[in-house]
């Protein structure tokens, strides 16, 4: 069953189109590499939708009916949105859900020290990775600082033009004999992941004490460390015990980049799993007036288990549908378990998409290929399908009816050959409420890489489906 490439449908308006979406795409994923920029970027997008705060909402005690469009953030690192059909809520929802946190190096708690003359920082990395391949890159600090009298202060070091940029150092080769006869999992440790933030002291201090000419040097121990966090107290105001309250990660610095001679695809950080939450994101706040309600869920956590209470395992989502039927007048408990089994899934996450270089790892027929549209996957998990949703004949069925009149181009595939690969996403925790979910994403290359590629028109093919699956399922 070969697949058509997409790309071969498009004339060349056609093909502005794709572009000009995936340009979109770029710029969004260069400027929110964490969940907290992607959250705070969807909150905007969503009001200049026309979505109001369902918090708000609840608080001014207003109903909501079909037509009205609402959203909820959690802990600023997850949110929902919903678009109020004109069919009982309890018929069903259709939903889109996607993951917005990806691997990456997260600073300890008490992470900054000195070791002759050069200050690190501690890190524990996030999610699975190749400790190796983050070494030797332009790396980047994002997140926040929590102080104690209730304010919060947003960091984001290296990622405009004439900011500095941090690293982990690499062994040279010269002196690497020993290292290069590790096994990959060990040539670079966990512990061994700190990021060199300077080197310069601070100026000598002069003690009145000392010398009747005020010359004499006084000593301080640490002075690099010292220079260090005087200059992130004077660009933040922070000192270093706020580092206990704080949440910053190290990522792979600078934007998003074409990629290709004819820029088919793109190269970037963190595309697992925000080329799935951006098209998820933009078909939602597209939909207008559907028959049923519409929903898309971003949520954090995933690549470490979607455990905590803002990843999917979270009463977060549950509690909001509650929320809005009770908005609606429809809230029953019954009624929200009726709601919950009666609907449908995408749950939007990434494939393995097949390169020539390793192609020993996939079984050709059931995977995924760039240019041959949005990824069906019955079935994730791993060794016999452990962990996995497998979704139902029936469920694929009406998919396929939706894609093909649509004109959307799918394929199916699976992650790597049967003992080789496997991977897990949300799907098998919103289908433990009963409901029809399947996976579906967009194929990359380098997947868990400090830089993943993507293609550009399998993304436009995730956000045709994306809006086809809302509007018709």
């Amino acid at each position: 069953m070969e697949r058509k490439n997409a790309w071969e449908k498009y004339d060349e308006s056609g093909k502005k189109d794709v572009f000009g979406f995936s340009e979109k795409y770029r710029k969004f994923i260069s400027s929110c590499k964490t969940e907290r920029e992607c959250v705070k970027e969807s909150v905007e997008l969503a009001k200049a939708a026309g979505y109001k705060d369902l918090y708000e909402v609840i608080k001014n005690n207003e109903t909501l009916s079909a037509g009205d469009k609402v959203y909820a953030v959690n802990m600023n690192k997850a949110i929902v949105l919903f678009s109020i059909g004109k069919k009982p809520m309890e018929e069903g929802l259709n939903i889109l859900g996607a993951h917005i946190d990806s691997p990456r190096l997260d600073i300890k708690q008490n992470p900054l020290y000195e070791d002759n003359g050069l200050v690190l920082m501690d890190t524990h990395y996030y999610g699975g990775i190749k400790k190796y391949q983050w070494v030797a890159l332009p790396l980047a600090l994002h997140g926040v600082v929590a102080l104690k009298d209730g304010t919060s202060v947003e960091v984001c070091i290296g990622e405009k033009e004439d900011d500095p940029v941090v690293g982990v150092s690499d062994l040279l080769i010269h002196l690497a004999s020993e290292q290069m006869t590790k096994k990959a999992d060990k040539v670079v440790e966990g512990e061994d992941l700190n990021v060199l933030v300077g080197s310069m002291p601070a100026v000598k201090k002069t003690d009145d004490s000392d010398s009747e000419n005020n010359q004499d040097v006084k000593e301080e121990k640490e002075r690099v460390k010292a220079n260090i966090l005087s200059l992130l107290k004077e660009k933040y105001g922070i000192e270093e015990e706020d580092f206990l309250s704080a949440e910053l990660c190290v990522v792979p610095a600078g934007p998003a980049r074409d990629y290709g001679f004819d820029k088919s695809m793109i190269m970037g950080y963190g595309h697992d799993d925000k080329v799935c939450a951006y098209p998820s994101l933009i078909a939602q706040l597209e939909s207008v007036k559907p028959e049923k309600t519409s929903v898309c869920i971003l949520v954090d956590k995933e690549e470490i288990g979607s455990v905590g209470a803002t990843g999917m395992h979270s009463r977060f989502f549950e509690n909001m549908v509650a929320e809005v039927m009770d908005r609606c007048g429809q809230y029953s408990e019954l009624k929200l378990r009726r709601t919950l089994t009666n609907s449908c899934m995408l749950s939007s996450d990434v494939n393995s998409a097949f390169d020539p270089n390793y192609a020993n790892v996939n079984e050709k027929k059931n995977t995924a290929y760039f240019g041959k549209g949005v990824v069906f996957m019955k079935y994730t998990g791993s060794r016999g399908k452990s962990g996995s949703n497998d979704a139902s004949a029936e469920y694929i069925g009406k998919l396929r009816k939706i894609m093909d009149d649509n004109n959307v181009s799918f394929q199916t595939a699976e992650l790597g050959r049967v003992d080789l690969g496997g991977g897990g996403t949300i799907a098998y925790i919103l289908a433990n409420y009963g409901m029809n979910v399947i996976d579906s994403g967009v194929g990359v290359q380098n997947m868990h890489a400090p830089y993943e590629v993507i293609s550009k028109v399998d993304l436009y093919e995730a956000y045709k489906s994306y809006k086809a699956f809302l509007k018709d399922a």
